[in-house]
């Protein structure tokens, strides 16, 4: 997943989500389809699901950037806060 400098959108698997205030349970949605969808960002401690105890589904190609997470390394784009 990318983000814009602004972190107002995202880009998720040929998708495009912008961040919208006032929906249930959503906090993005997709322009083209209006889908809502919850997006957050990992926690050291884990507890990185919406609701309830239960592993997060982690992308392939974001395994090694979540495990460095964490050990303490920054997340991509937020090396500085």
């Amino acid at each position: 997943m990318d983000f814009s400098k602004t972190w107002s959108t995202a880009y998720f698997r040929g998708r495009t989500l912008r961040r919208a205030g006032g929906m249930f349970d959503a906090n993005f949605y997709d322009v083209q389809t209006n889908e809502e969808f919850w997006v957050s960002g990992p926690k050291r401690d884990r507890t990185d699901t919406r609701y309830g105890p239960s592993n997060p589904e982690i992308e392939p190609e974001a395994v090694e950037t979540y495990h460095a997470f964490l050990e303490g390394a920054p997340l991509p784009g937020r090396e500085n806060g």
